[in-house]
This record gives structure tokens, sequence and C-alpha cells, in this order.
């Protein structure tokens, strides 16, 4: 795909660096890495990068694409811009893959860049900040991004790696600032997505889906279009509508039918409308085309409740593989991974995990997975203070809640357990296997009083 121009910037008012995200103001004529959701990868020029069709790639390489930014700088060694963009598309290509080395990659391309222009590279720096991102390591993400707005304070670009690196932070209250100078700077389908996002981070779903919908309208790209329609039909999960889930995961489908986040969106809501056979089949459809820990952890998990016992451990050999991998590049373990150690391994190793994710990593979602590992580590006095950290911002998560009410339940808190789960069982599919655990537990705190 050509890369988008960035739009001349306008002045903004001194008032509107200071604003804080509202909801009146995401009249923003409006997303990693958001994560949990997932982010719009953002090329240092604002666009997002998507890889060329089958159809783009037999005529030749798009503009855009890696393989002809790699003729680029080969052209062009000394062009600063070149080597960002091809870092950037490395990044991306990382993310969509799962494969490590191409991260590797992105980084001798991004200091390419910044050896052959140290200053003022804003686009090497926001590609830094959103490598370091992608590899979990979000202070060095920070610290990138707030390079990235001083050489720049004008790119919207920047500013949305910046609200990335200060949502993974747990730092939500400068999250939403970064995120308002975005929109401010360029209301466009990225910055509409991140501030869906800090909406559903705080459990609004009605207004998260709002701004994805505008976002919808924005899209530039059909990578653009697919990822707000697989964030559409997560949200539709969130609020117990499996048949809106489908909806949006179909029409997402229909044009970019080789999506694989769109197809595990469809999978998982086949699953929760009772459908097992086609979401056995759209999680292997995705696996094959990007085989991330969530797809295989999903398709496991699924697998194991048929019981299916064999294919089940097929997704978790390569889970585990994968974690190796992981361990072996000293990064920092994912929220997926450390409830898939507390669950189907070592719950003591996955409290390790989680401590050591928690350091670079103090977002809701890493406070949910060790608020598990610590109840599955018969730790549940710690892991209650997690918990409550992880559901602090309002954020509408059924699998949060279930944990919560596990918790509370292994300290006698009934009546508080009893409000979790009906929080989780909102959304009755919620997880393959917890699903069915939540509905039990309720009927015994129920006929226990």
């Amino acid at each position: 795909m050509p890369h988008h121009a960035t739009a001349p910037p306008s002045t903004p008012q001194p008032s509107q660096a200071r604003r804080r995200l509202r909801s009146t103001a995401v009249v923003l004529a409006l997303g990693a890495v958001m994560f949990t959701v997932g982010a719009v990868a953002l090329n240092p020029n604002g666009g997002t990068a998507a890889q060329p069709t089958a159809t783009a790639r037999a005529a030749g390489p798009a503009p855009g694409s890696i393989q002809a930014l790699q003729a680029r700088v080969t052209r062009l060694p000394k062009d600063p811009g070149g080597w960002a963009a091809l870092g950037m598309a490395y990044v991306q290509q990382g993310r969509t893959t799962a494969d490590p080395a191409t991260y590797a990659r992105a980084e001798k391309a991004l200091r390419t860049s910044l050896t052959v222009q140290g200053t003022d590279n804003t686009d090497a720096e926001i590609g830094m900040g959103a490598l370091a991102a992608a590899r979990h390591d979000f202070p060095t993400a920070l610290d990138w991004a707030l390079k990235a707005t001083t050489s720049d304070p004008y790119s919207a670009s920047a500013h949305g790696v910046l609200a990335d690196a200060y949502t993974q932070l747990g730092r939500y209250d400068k999250a939403d600032e970064a995120v308002q100078q975005m929109a401010d700077l360029r209301p466009d389908a990225a910055s509409l997505a991140r501030a869906s996002y800090a909406f559903e981070l705080k459990g609004d779903t009605k207004q998260a889906r709002d701004l994805m919908r505008r976002s919808l309208t924005a899209a530039a790209t059909p990578a653009d279009s697919a990822f707000a329609r697989a964030v559409l039909a997560s949200l539709a999960l969130q609020d117990g509508d499996a048949q809106g889930a489908l909806t949006e995961a179909q029409n997402g489908l229909r044009a970019a039918p080789g999506d694989a986040a769109l197809l595990e969106a469809r999978a998982r809501a086949y699953e929760a409308l009772g459908d097992t056979p086609k979401a056995v089949a759209d999680y292997r459809a995705a696996i094959a085309i990007a085989p991330l820990p969530h797809y295989l952890l999903g398709l496991g998990e699924l697998e194991q409740s048929l019981g299916h016992r064999d294919q089940a451990e097929a997704q978790y050999t390569l889970l585990r593989a994968q974690d190796r991998i992981r361990g072996n590049n000293k990064a920092p373990a994912d929220a997926d991974a450390i409830l898939f150690e507390a669950d189907h391994g070592n719950p003591q190793q996955a409290v390790t995990m989680a401590e050591e994710a928690l350091r670079t990593r103090p977002f809701i979602a890493v406070h949910d997975a060790y608020a598990w590992a610590l109840h599955r580590a018969g730790r549940d006095t710690e892991a209650l203070e997690h918990a409550d950290r992880a559901l602090a911002l309002g954020t509408h998560s059924a699998l949060y809640h279930y944990h919560r009410a596990a918790i509370q339940d292994a300290l006698g808190h009934l009546e508080d357990a009893r409000q979790d789960l009906a929080q989780a069982l909102r959304q009755p599919g919620f997880h393959p296997l917890h699903a069915s655990d939540a509905r039990a537990l309720l009927q015994r705190i129920d006929t226990s009083e």
C-alpha cells in the first residue's frame, strides 16, 4: 500500500494540549500497539502498514511493501526516511507473524536510519517506540515516544505511540491526554481507534463502539477497515451480542477474506453461538495465517472443552515452543502466556512470569493474569488486590470478572463472587472452559445460602 502523506499540521491552541479525553470532544472527528485489542500499527507517515495482496505481488512489489522498501534503501542507502519506513514495516510484519527474528531486522533498519540522521529523526524514533512496544518493553517505548514528540510536537503518529506506551504502563490519564492530542492533530482512523480503546478500558462500550464506527468510516486502507471490524466484533461479544459479533466479522471478511484477526473474531462469535465446528475451522484458518499466542490458546482450550485432548495438546505444544523462544530472548511474558502457564502448567512459574511482566507493563491485563496465577498458586489474599486493579477502570471483561469471582469465592466472599459472576455471564460463552465453571460456581453459591 502506498504511504499516506501527512497533512500539514495546524497549530493547536495551548488549551488543546491540556485537555483530558472527553466524550463530547471526541467530537474529534475521529488503534498494538493497543494491546488486548491491538492497535493500528502506524507507519512513520501515519498510515497503517498492510501486506500486499497476491495480485499485487504477482504484478511486482507494491509501493510501501517490504520488497519495495528494501529496493528503495538499496538504491538510496543514505535516505533516513527509507530506512525508517522499512523498519516500521518489519515491526508490523513481526506483530502479524509472531516471528521475533523480524524484530531484529526492524531494529537494524531503524538504527541505520538513526545513524544516517541522528537528530530530529522523528520517523525512526516513532519506529523505535513501536518496536519496543511490540517487544513489550514499554519503558523504552515511552522514552522513544517522548523523543519523537519532542522532535516533532505536531506528529500525530508520535502521540499515538506515546498513548500506547502510557496505556501499557498503567498511566491512563496521561494516555488520554496523548490520544486527545493525536486526535486534535489528525482526526483519522488511527486516532479514533485509540479513542475507542480508551473508552473500552473504562467500560463505556457504547462510546467505544460509536468511535470505532467512525474509525471504520474514516478508514483509508483495507487494513484499517479490517481492524475496525474486528474490534467491533469484540465489543459486541463484550456486550453479550454474539450474533452482532458474527455480523461484524462476516462483513469484514467479505472485504478481507484472509485477515487473521477477523477469522479469530468470527471463531469467537461462532463459539459463543454454540457452532463449535465453524469456530474450530476459523481458528485453524487464522493460525495458518498468523500463529499468534492468543489464537493458539483459544483453539487449544476450545478443543479441550470438546474433549479433543490430542488436538488441544498440539496447540499447547506450539505455545510452549513460542514461550521458550520468548524466554531465550529475555522478553517479558504477555498475559496469554501467563494465563496458559497458570491453567496448563506450573502456577508458581506463572506467578514468576507475571511478576517479571509487571515490572515493565503494569497494565490491567497483566494485573488480571497475575491475580489468576496467584489464585492458582493458592495465594488468594494477594490475588484479590490485583484482580481489583484489573477491574479498577470499569473494564467489561467477562474473564476478569470470572477470575475475581473465583478468588472472592476462595476467600469466602460469596456475595461479591455472585456479583462478579453475574457480570461474567452477561457474555454466556466468554471462555470455552471457564464459562461452564462460572455457571457451576454461581449455582453452588445460590444453593449454599
